[in-house]
């Protein structure tokens, strides 16, 4: 049996529609000399431990950020916040994915569980690139403009284009939304969850969509900020007290309002802190060059695969090396991008001095609060046994009162 190009109806995200391989295409030919890949076995496991660790990661995340004054929540924590939102949401989707992988692409979840969770994919897709933008943005103003950025960088601000955000992540998601449904293979013999799309302009708008809008713009955006950020910390780097904006605290003015976070100040060092320093700006330097290279990484891979299979589409690529490469590299690109779920929290949160410091002082808070409630469980125990004993004392002493002064004994 002639296996259809199973890129066409990957788990998620995939720009690529099922139906095209037998209204518009020819099912795509044999390759004896390229094995195909255990896609049914591989790609569960990636979900499972992408699934496992990225919801630990992000829900600790969302507990600290969460907890503690809000006067003190900064514009980074409220991108920060939504990030992992997005990225939560997505993940407690991906065992469906997973399961419908392993069933040989069957979906047994029903046609609204098909919409529902192909909308929460591709609303975090766009979302959390959006946000990972948005954050760039406000590290690049908060460094390298802290003073003219005092009015802009404002936690309302700072809400409203979170809002901003979510709406246009879902105006993306929705031709995704509309057009994703459940559709017979009959070369797999399965009900396959897919995109279907009317005619090859939908196909081709969408895709060019999500290439642009959710992978080369945003990547541009950040690779300028973070550069820009890189070269004017490179061209301080012989100042020993830097605070950036986004680990200061907003103080509460006289009027009770919140005041804008505080520029990053910078203060001339001496010949001997500059070592130090020069330590600290390349320990952010290597920082920001993880975060981008992490986006690149996650993502790229499957642009790449996405943008062969338009070449191939439109009959630019073709041969055996080439469907090999969208039956079995479209999951794992695939995979690799939903990993950026995982790994966001652990470059923006977890790297990061002030975010451990928080941390660390929930937990210590924690454990002070079970010390406290187990010591005060263990004075009620020693408490309830002595009102036991000294019970048991009485009991005694009126049995030997009663015995001595019962008629008749010796």
């Amino acid at each position: 049996m002639a296996f259809p190009n199973l890129s066409l109806f990957n788990t998620s995200s995939s720009p690529f529609s099922a139906a095209e391989v037998y209204v518009n295409g020819t099912p795509a030919p044999l390759c004896t000399d390229w094995p195909p890949l255990p896609i049914t076995t591989v790609i569960p496991t990636i979900y499972s431990i992408i699934c496992m660790l990225g919801t630990i990661a992000n829900a600790l995340a969302v507990f600290v950020l969460t907890c503690g004054n809000n006067s003190r929540r900064t514009v980074a924590d409220i991108f920060m916040l939504n990030l992992c939102t997005s990225d939560m949401l997505f993940l407690l989707s991906l065992p469906l994915w997973a399961v419908y992988y392993s069933r040989g692409y069957s979906w047994p979840f029903g046609q609204a569980a098909c919409k529902i969770c192909g909308a929460i994919l591709n609303l975090n897709l766009y979302a959390s690139i959006f946000f990972i933008a948005c954050m760039s943005m406000d590290r690049y103003l908060a460094i390298v403009h802290p003073l003219r950025s005092l009015s802009a960088r404002d936690t309302k601000h700072a809400c409203f284009l979170c809002v901003l955000v979510w709406i246009l992540a879902c105006a993306c998601s929705s031709p995704n939304l509309a057009l994703r449904n459940i559709v017979h293979l009959e070369g797999l013999d399965v009900d396959a969850c897919v995109i279907a799309y009317p005619d090859r302009s939908w196909f081709l708008a969408l895709v060019l969509m999500k290439i642009l809008l959710g992978f080369l713009l945003p990547l541009l955006a950040i690779s300028c900020c973070y550069c820009a950020i890189g070269r004017h910390l490179w061209a301080h780097r012989g100042v020993v007290n830097m605070q950036p904006p986004s680990h200061l605290p907003n103080m509460p003015s006289q009027e009770g309002h919140r005041q804008p976070e505080q520029p990053a100040t910078f203060i001339a060092s001496s010949g001997e802190g500059r070592p130090q320093m020069t330590r600290r700006v390349e320990r952010i330097l290597w920082t920001v060059a993880a975060v981008v290279l992490a986006f690149f990484l996650c993502w790229f891979p499957f642009c790449f695969v996405t943008f062969i299979y338009v070449l191939n589409s439109e009959g630019w690529l073709d041969g055996c090396s080439i469907t090999w490469t969208l039956n079995n590299l479209t999951p794992l690109t695939l995979s690799l991008g939903f990993s950026n779920s995982a790994i966001n929290p652990i470059l923006y949160c977890f790297i990061g001095n002030h975010f451990r410091g928080r941390l660390g002082d929930l937990c210590k808070g924690l454990c002070a609060c079970l010390k406290a409630r187990g010591e005060e469980h263990s004075q009620k125990r020693g408490s309830f046994s002595t009102r036991l004993s000294s019970f048991s004392r009485k009991l005694s002493d009126l049995k030997d009162l009663a015995i001595v002064e019962t008629p008749g004994h010796p």
